[in-house]
């Protein structure tokens, strides 16, 4: 397991450089002239250049680019335009709320998500399965920024049950109730494929040898269906989980956006709004990371539940 961490992160390293080259190249074609930003809007042009000096950005792209990449492996992510704070402490701030949103979604999400499949399965053909299937597509088919209002417009404004602004502070001291609603809109949009996949998987292990030999044992349905046919059907639904993670991250700006959630996204929404690049640059760079660390993590599922893909 040990080598194949390893090796995922030798392959990722060039994915995390080409997601930070992209992002680089997109800020500089931006109109916006982060000098000008800073020197305000009534300097002069003497003081503009001199500030673009200052900061390089009259050298070549490629170079700056360079620039870039060696500060930040030195963990220097600049100096954001507007705070003029340091990037990284900006950052460190937001990645708490974003991590505990998250983390809230896919605790609400993948049990009843995983609960849904496993159900439908058994019940195949059943009004339960085509009632869960019906509400597993409708999950997909909305987007979190409709579900976000629907709940924002009846249970936090009109029933005035949760509030539905700002973070007041972490899970352990108090900041449950403002945490349901986010996690409620971000997890979901995460139920319905999950069960959707869930259910397939577990209708192929059902008719495999290994579990008519289960049955035939004598063993409870109940501890067939969880202990054997839940855990083999685990590992499609695991490589699902790695993928929407992506779509979580995605999703995590727009509904840090819309619940005023202090995380990485409305940070990254916020920064490249009013042009402050390095901030920008810095909360994409984050996502990329996140993005691959929980692929990384997907991976030792893989072998955790089938030990063949480590022989492999």
């Amino acid at each position: 397991m040990g080598r194949q961490i390893v090796h995922r992160l030798i392959i990722s390293f060039p994915a995390l450089l080409g997601v930070l080259f992209l992002c680089f190249c997109l800020m500089q074609v931006v109109p916006a002239d982060p000098a000008a930003i800073i020197a305000g809007p009534d300097a002069r042009a003497e003081t503009i250049a001199a500030i673009r000096a200052d900061l390089g950005l009259d050298r070549p792209i490629i170079i700056q680019f360079a620039d870039y990449i060696w500060r930040v492996l030195h963990g220097d992510l600049g100096r954001s335009i507007i705070s003029n704070k340091m990037v990284i402490e900006e950052i460190a701030i937001t990645m708490g709320p974003t991590l505990e949103l998250m983390v809230a979604a896919m605790l609400f999400a993948i049990p009843i998500g995983m609960a849904l499949g496993t159900i439908a399965a058994v019940k195949r053909g059943t009004l339960i399965d085509r009632s869960i299937m019906a509400v597993a597509v409708a999950g997909v088919s909305m987007p979190v920024f409709f579900i976000g209002l629907i709940l924002i417009q009846y249970v936090g404004f009109k029933w005035a049950l949760l509030p539905f602004l700002g973070r007041a502070g972490p899970v352990w001291a108090g900041g449950l109730p403002n945490l349901i609603l986010p996690a409620l809109t971000l997890g979901s949009v995460l139920i319905g494929p999950i069960a959707r996949l869930t259910r397939t998987s577990v209708l192929e292990v059902l008719g495999a040898d290994f579990v008519r030999t289960a049955r035939a044992k004598g063993l409870p349905e109940r501890i067939v269906i969880v202990h054997h046919a839940l855990r083999n059907a685990l590992i499609p639904v695991v490589t699902l989980i790695g993928l929407q993670a992506a779509f979580l991250l995605g999703g995590a700006v727009v509904t840090e956006t819309m619940f005023s959630w202090p995380g990485v996204g409305r940070l990254a929404v916020g920064a490249i709004i009013s042009s402050d690049f390095p901030t920008a640059q810095g909360a994409i760079m984050i996502l990329a990371l996140a993005f691959l660390m929980i692929n990384l993590l997907v991976d030792v599922l893989y072998v955790y539940l089938d030990p063949r893909v480590a022989r492999q």
